[in-house]
């Protein structure tokens, strides 16, 4: 299946709909991971604090097909938030993924009480210069983050992963990556089991489009310009989730979804000013 592609502001292109991976480790995980590929994923995302680089890189070894077929993310953990802890730790990563290169690695959380963040960008600037990763982001970082990683190093990230669902519409934080040229990406896209999907305007839209609940949020998600990566085990869940480029939804009908959103919406309560990642 043919997914679309978004232009980053690097001019890399980065496809509009990828794999989480949290929680997929081991041998399981790589099959997986495998059934995915086969039925057309090719942005695969993981991160170190998942312990599963190794098992999303045995996969793509495994598919038969070429490194450049891949967009393959990973994310580098607070603990080595400082310069040469981080230059380490990427190439730590690609050591255990066997991989040359990322096409995208990401500043995992900000952690701005250890302030270490800034430092962390540089070394990956560095890294993408030494062609060890094409296009560098951030995860879960706030408009001041942002702001004050481009006015102390002049580059701006070419993705902000942030959590956005239904309960977590995230409409400020998307209009100010797009004011800043970043491209928004989700993660935890249908709220990780979360009521939302039995909502009644989700379930009218699904039978007016003939869609599942999923497919809905996620052609949401696509139409905001931002990319979601669900998390699916199984097989029929990982087709049905990029099967979501054949109808669109109204702009009334993605401001219906857009009005699910709470105050206290977040999944777990991580706000990015306070929560502290596990070393």
């Amino acid at each position: 299946m043919q997914v679309p592609e978004l232009t980053l502001n690097d001019g890399y292109q980065m496809p509009a709909v990828g794999l989480g991976t949290y929680q997929v480790r081991g041998g399981q995980g790589v099959n997986q991971i495998l059934a995915a590929i086969r039925d057309g994923y090719r942005s695969l995302d993981t991160a170190t604090n998942y312990d599963n680089e190794g098992a999303v890189g045995e996969a793509i070894r495994r598919s038969g097909l070429p490194r450049s077929a891949f967009f393959v993310t990973s994310k580098l953990p607070g603990k080595y938030h400082q310069y040469a802890d981080a230059t380490m730790a990427i190439q730590e990563s690609l050591y255990r993924m066997g991989l040359d290169y990322f096409d995208l690695f990401l500043i995992h959380w900000p952690l701005p009480k250890r302030d270490h963040y800034v430092e962390a960008w540089q070394a990956m600037i560095d890294a993408r210069t030494r062609g060890l990763i094409r296009s560098i982001g951030v995860s879960n970082f706030e408009p001041e983050h942002l702001d004050r990683l481009m006015n102390e190093t002049g580059v701006t990230p070419a993705v902000n992963q942030i959590e956005v669902h239904p309960y977590w519409a995230q409409e400020a934080m998307r209009q100010a990556d797009l004011k800043r040229g970043i491209v928004t990406e989700a993660w935890s896209p249908l709220g990780r089991g979360s009521a939302a999907l039995q909502e009644p305007v989700i379930q009218d839209l699904a039978g007016k489009y003939q869609k599942n609940v999923g497919q809905i949020v996620l052609r949401w998600h696509t139409q905001r310009g931002i990319v979601p990566i669900p998390k699916a085990r199984h097989l029929q869940h990982q087709r049905a989730n990029l099967d979501i480029f054949d109808f669109s939804l109204t702009k009334d009908e993605i401001e219906a979804v857009n009005g699910l959103s709470k105050p206290d919406g977040r999944i777990d309560g991580q706000g990015p000013n306070v929560y502290e990642e596990f070393d």
